[in-house]
């Protein structure tokens, strides 16, 4: 009988113990540290090589003389999808694709596979669904059936093994959560099941060259669920989200070894299946023909291309002691800074004003040259006054009042001139020194000459 050894490992941050402890001691996170149980066979760590990069022998080479050919990446067949993995899929590699259920994820990777298996070997390995149910919603989105293979199993060893015969060039597992190692001697959906099964089918597909997708389930609080070193053997991790009442869905890469970290896609879910979205600034404009107080656009950057979305604020006389502050689509910390700086660089209390913010669409925006924008909206909300409907404005704010450039300002007011905007309020360094035509450029170094320029 096989020996077991036991530690006990964070889930958030893959930290191990000898012993279970209410508290990790990395992260300080309270009741994440679980058993995980490994067995000391050889089986699971030498089959199919060791480490995660899956090479049999090892060897110690200099650097001048690694081959440097290019990766020959593979067309998914959606430019969107595309772009997140940073021009195609890369052979060999391991993609883990996340999401809250009901987004997408099994839809939009079997027609990935249908349209790849029209020139290329796919294997779709399927352990929550039975065949029929695979097969059913292929029908419902009229994709092509003759070229895929299914497998519904959730043994590793049988997946392997049954791989091996048939050489896919592009897997699907689905999901990571229910396959198990029979070596591991532990439910599957556990640490140990999912960090060995992990590592497992990516040391074999970086050994054979085999593209593998890997869906993986999230947790109540939006992130990937398993321990942390899920995220660190694989080579590219991404998030589908979009709200239940919304037809549109944004693919987001947190982490990318072969292209940007951040990009994002954008899909719409219709009775077909996902459809690409090659404008996504257009959809996430539709705005009301009267413009009201307390909406502007900015332009952000997400991963290798700007994006216009139109950001509102609403501010109220508060009936509390303590207002609110409310960010949805914005850091929320954020917000209650930069009415602090509002305050005492712009002359503008709202001690006694709840302050509501919401970026249109659902899109969350997490870099610094929303805040110009932001503080725009809220001070237009304040006084009741609109702002000029062909108006965008993009910039950093500091502590001390300043307006700070942000990366890829040209480009950006480039955007904005294609879809018709007029002016345009952008940090002083980011104004081009050569004249834009078609748009009047506003720069500004401070927050009281952002507020004069309205």
């Amino acid at each position: 009988m096989a020996k077991r050894k036991t530690s006990f490992v964070c889930s958030d941050c893959g930290a191990e113990f000898p012993r279970w402890q209410g508290q990790c001691n990395d992260c300080q996170a309270w009741n994440t540290i679980t058993e995980f149980v490994v067995s000391t066979t050889k089986s699971v760590a030498n089959k199919v090589g060791g480490g995660y990069s899956g090479q049999t022998l090892a060897q110690v080479e200099n650097l001048q003389d690694i081959d440097l050919q290019a990766l020959p990446r593979i067309s998914s067949g959606f430019k969107e999808l595309d772009r997140v993995l940073g021009g195609g899929i890369v052979p060999g590699s391991a993609m883990l694709i996340g999401g809250s259920p009901g987004a997408g994820k099994s839809t939009l990777l079997l027609q990935v596979m249908c349209l790849m298996a029209s020139g290329r070997s796919a294997l779709y390995v399927t352990g929550e669904e039975s065949l029929q149910q695979v097969a059913m919603r292929a029908q419902r989105l009229g994709l092509a059936k003759d070229k895929l293979k299914l497998l519904a199993e959730t043994n590793i060893d049988v997946i392997c093994e049954l791989a091996l015969q048939h050489k896919p060039e592009i897997m699907v597992i689905d999901s990571i959560q229910v396959m198990q190692v029979a070596d591991v001697h532990s439910a599957p959906g556990s640490v140990s099941q999912v960090r060995e099964s992990a590592a497992y089918l990516t040391r074999f597909a970086k050994q054979h060259h085999i593209a593998m997708f890997l869906v993986g389930h999230v947790t109540k609080d939006g992130s990937l669920a398993g321990p942390k070193v899920l995220e660190h053997c694989i080579d590219c991790s991404m998030m589908l989200e979009g709200e239940s009442d919304s037809r549109y869905r944004t693919l987001r890469s947190q982490k990318n070894r072969f292209g940007a970290v951040n990009e994002l896609g954008v899909f719409a879910m219709t009775e077909r299946g996902l459809r690409e979205v090659s404008n996504p600034s257009a959809i996430f404009l539709s705005r009301a023909e009267e413009q009201s107080p307390g909406s502007i656009v900015m332009v952000v950057w997400e991963g290798t291309r700007p994006l216009l979305v139109e950001i509102q604020a609403l501010v109220d006389y508060s009936q509390m002691a303590n207002p609110r502050r409310v960010a949805v689509g914005l850091e929320q910390n954020r917000l209650a800074m930069l009415l602090a700086v509002l305050h005492r660089h712009g002359n503008v209390q709202m001690n006694d004003q709840d302050v509501f913010a919401n970026v249109v669409g659902g899109v969350k925006v997490t870099e610094t040259s929303a805040d110009l924008a932001l503080l725009l909206s809220i001070v237009s909300s304040f006084r009741n006054k609109p702002l000029d409907r062909q108006l965008i404005a993009f910039g950093e704010v500091g502590l001390a009042g300043e307006i700070r450039p942000v990366p890829n300002g040209s480009e950006r007011i480039s955007e904005a001139v294609k879809h018709g905007f007029k002016r345009a309020i952008v940090p002083k360094a980011n104004v081009p020194k050569y004249k834009v035509p078609g748009i009047e450029i506003i720069g500004v170094s401070s927050l009281s000459e952002a507020l004069d320029a309205l």
